[in-house]
């Protein structure tokens, strides 16, 4: 794997931001990560995770981050293959 997108959520108190990148940056193959909160609730907040990396080990990270406490929700988008392919809208 080259690429995921994450739904992950946490609780409001842990992990942090900071700890939680820190500990999917250390998952085998991931060289980078982004992650963007995309709502707060009054116990949970919602982020959208970015991996990229070289052969990503998925199982690996999704533990690393259940580990922490958080939650995968779903497997938004999958990029894998010798290069990284940007993705089109489909038009209808």
């Amino acid at each position: 794997m080259r690429r995921l997108v994450l739904d992950v959520d946490k609780t409001v108190n842990e992990p942090d931001l900071i700890h939680l990148a820190l500990v999917m940056e250390s998952a085998p193959g991931v060289q980078a990560v982004n992650i963007a909160v995309t709502e707060i609730g009054i116990e949970t907040v919602g982020t959208n995770v970015t991996v990229e990396g070289d052969d990503i080990d998925v199982e690996e990270l999704t533990r690393a981050i259940g580990q922490t406490g958080a939650v995968v929700h779903s497997i938004d988008e999958v990029v894998a293959g010798a290069y990284t392919l940007e993705g089109k809208p489909r038009s209808r």
